[in-house]
């Protein structure tokens, strides 16, 4: 019995056996070795932030070509190697990432209602979006932290994450838990092309800069005297923070928060002084670009815009061609401000720096005479930005306009900028009341000249920089306010004489804002003129565009070449416009913005064929942030730029003005900065308490 059981079992083992057997050959799965290669080279962490299930999800993933060598957001070039070897791929170093957290509220955030909840960002924000006054801001319970796998995150004694560098991997654990979008996986070509987004951390002044330089971050930085760290902020906006440190007008200023107490932080002076601090330091900071794509891009102008776009797109990895009319790069920054206010040799050591990334320059060629979009496109290049500014001047339409004597300002300050003879006259009247204007004056006095700047509104309507009227006014130049001219006098040869006005008074307000000039009947008079400099405005020169008549771009009622305003591209899909020749005429700052905003869309296009921006981009000041009542701070007296040069000098001489604020101003500048972010600002003062301006004042 006991044999004839031990038979059948082995009978029915022996069976099994038999129908595994030929089971394994027909359903045989065959497993490719080299997903076990690429697993056993990664990182092993299985972290998740490659977007795969671990590891070996990864490799997977990699053997299947639905990734790359890099896949691994934690192993480095040195793993992305070892994963291009097994693979047969090419592989080209990876672009360095880290989590950035774009907070800085944390305990300075107001509450709106007690929370008693799950110790949980996730749970609180399901709780009527959190407890935090500031819709955006951190709720400060740490989620973060526990999901990083690493350590490299932790609740900072400000009551906000704090990021260790050294051991970030980007994995990206915590930026997939907080419910905020508090924190970001950041590397440089992110940082380069992310435009400003309503839900980040925007200070009033950030918000209104037309570079959207993260104002706060570079005078948080040059506080803690990490001025390289501060020029890499800034850099990551704009390519030319020594000229815009002397020519911007700074608009954040006007809506910094700080002037709701006593007066606006010195934004521009601090910049001033990080750029200064470089120039003078004898060797140039590092500037980190891609690696090289070999996708040709031509740059049709060398002024701020064009300058801006090249320096960008080569920063991406691309290789930017400038085209040049002029001998020399800078545009407008060359050729119509002068030395006084932007030395030429501070100019020269900007743009050798942006030359230095690997920028080719063609010079002294024309647009639409030397080569047009066509000619360009059949030379290879992808994608194509023009940036050939305004320089078409608004006419008078006066009687003799044309005469002998009469130019333009801007034709003068370009012949000044290129050293040529201007056959300035003795008595020179310039009319026009904007920065080109005063810039006209104030040279014209520096050549010798008795100079009036007539303007038909007052002093008041003047749309240039009150610091510039200020100076031409101490310099010499003459105001005459509410006087329109009508007409030129002139004598036997043909060369002007005297200006025909007639006087004029305000009306009502008109579109601009400002109260409309009226002529005042019977109040005709002359003034007596050698040269006459026109500055009423200026155009971009739209004509070179039109190859056989045919022009297949869009010009708007304003003359400027149409794009979309988001990403500036234009009817023609490769074709990309920014600065004064989509604005008209505007700030430098502006034109700078959008040579950036230009080099992101080509990037886009590139990599992806079409442009793009979020939903939720930035365009206008966000309403909730535009309080004016900013109750418990202290007030502290702002640093005055200092002079290199007294006033009595200053007509004789073509030497640089204003100098940067020392070492010890900037940083009391920095002391006076609120560290605003959306809503939340430092408070130095007890919540009701008096401010007695002694006892305020707080010294370096």
């Amino acid at each position: 019995m006991i044999t004839a059981s031990v038979l059948v079992l082995l009978g029915i083992g022996f069976t099994a056996a038999v129908i595994l057997a030929v089971a394994s050959k027909v359903l045989y799965v065959y497993e490719d070795p080299r997903i076990a290669q690429v697993e056993s080279v990664l990182a092993g962490a299985n972290c998740g932030g490659c977007g795969y299930p671990g590891c070996a999800g990864a490799a997977l993933g990699v053997v299947e070509g639905k990734a790359g060598a890099t896949v691994c957001v934690i192993g480095g070039d040195e793993v992305a190697t070892n994963v291009a070897s097994i693979m047969g791929l090419e592989f080209a170093s990876m672009e360095k990432q880290i989590a950035f957290v774009d907070c800085t509220g944390g305990t300075r955030a107001e509450e709106i209602y007690i929370y008693d909840g799950a110790k949980d960002c996730r749970a609180q924000h399901m709780l009527y979006s959190g407890s935090k006054m500031c819709p955006e801001g951190c709720l400060g319970y740490g989620t973060c932290v526990t999901a990083c796998q690493f350590g490299a995150i932790e609740m900072g004694p400000d009551g906000y994450p704090v990021v260790d560098p050294n051991l970030c991997t980007a994995c990206g654990g915590c930026a997939q838990v907080c419910p905020r979008g508090v924190i970001t996986i950041w590397g440089m070509t992110a940082r380069i092309t992310h435009l400003n987004e309503t839900t980040d951390c925007l200070a009033p002044c950030r918000q209104r800069c037309p570079g959207q330089i993260n104002i706060p971050r570079y005078i948080e930085q040059v506080s803690r005297g990490d001025y390289a760290g501060a020029m890499e902020t800034i850099r990551e906006r704009i390519p030319m923070p020594l000229s815009i440190g002397r020519v911007c007008p700074h608009p954040c200023e006007d809506v910094c928060r700080r002037g709701h107490v006593d007066e606006p932080i010195g934004i521009n002076m601090i910049k001033r002084f990080a750029a200064d601090w470089e120039m003078n330091s004898g060797q140039r900071l590092p500037i980190s670009c891609a690696p090289d794509t070999g996708r040709k891009i031509a740059v049709v102008g060398g002024g701020p815009a064009g300058l801006s776009c090249a320096f960008f797109l080569r920063r991406l990895g691309h290789s930017p061609t400038i085209f040049e009319s002029m001998p020399a790069l800078g545009g407008q920054l060359r050729y119509g401000i002068p030395e006084y206010r932007l030395p030429k040799d501070v100019l020269d050591w900007e743009i050798q720096g942006i030359m230095d990334l690997g920028i080719d320059v063609e010079y002294n060629t024309y647009f639409g005479k030397d080569f047009t979009l066509n000619s360009l496109k059949n030379d290879g290049y992808e994608a194509i930005f023009l940036g050939i500014g305004a320089w078409m001047n608004l006419t008078l339409r006066i009687e003799n306009e044309e005469a002998k004597g009469v130019e333009t300002g801007t034709e003068f300050l370009t012949k000044v900028g290129l050293g040529m003879e201007t056959g300035i006259g003795k008595k020179v009247v310039v009319i026009g009341g904007g920065n080109t204007a005063i810039d006209t004056a104030r040279t014209s006095v520096r050549l010798g000249a008795d100079v009036t700047l007539m303007y038909r509104r007052t002093r008041d309507e003047m749309p240039a920089n009150i610091e510039e009227i200020i100076g031409a006014e101490e310099e010499g130049v003459k105001y005459f306010f509410l006087a329109a001219p009508t007409g030129i006098i002139t004598d036997e040869s043909g060369h002007v004489t005297h200006v025909e006005y007639i006087k004029m008074k305000l009306g009502e307000p008109d579109d601009s804002g400002r109260r409309r000039p009226i002529p005042i009947e019977g109040s005709q008079a002359r003034i007596e003129a050698e040269t006459v400099y026109t500055a009423i405005g200026q155009k971009p020169e739209l004509s070179c565009l039109y190859e056989n008549d045919s022009c297949e771009l869009e010009q708007t009622r304003w003359r400027t070449l149409g794009a979309d305003s988001d990403t500036l591209q234009t009817a023609l899909p490769h074709v990309f416009t920014g600065g004064d020749m989509h604005t008209g005429p505007a700030l430098v700052i502006t034109a700078l913005g959008e040579g950036r905003k230009a080099a992101r869309s080509i990037h886009q296009y590139l990599n992806e064929g079409t442009p793009h921006i979020a939903p939720n981009t930035q365009r206008e000041m966000i309403d909730y942030t535009m309080f004016t009542n900013v109750p418990d701070v202290g007030l502290r007296e702002r640093s005055k730029m200092p002079h290199l040069i007294e006033c009595d000098e200053r007509t004789c001489t073509f030497k640089e003005i204003e100098g940067a604020i020392s070492e010890s101003q900037a940083k009391h500048e920095t002391c006076r900065c609120l560290r605003c972010g959306l809503t939340c600002y430092n408070r130095d003062l007890a919540d009701g308490q008096e401010c007695v301006a002694e006892e305020c004042i707080k010294n370096p």
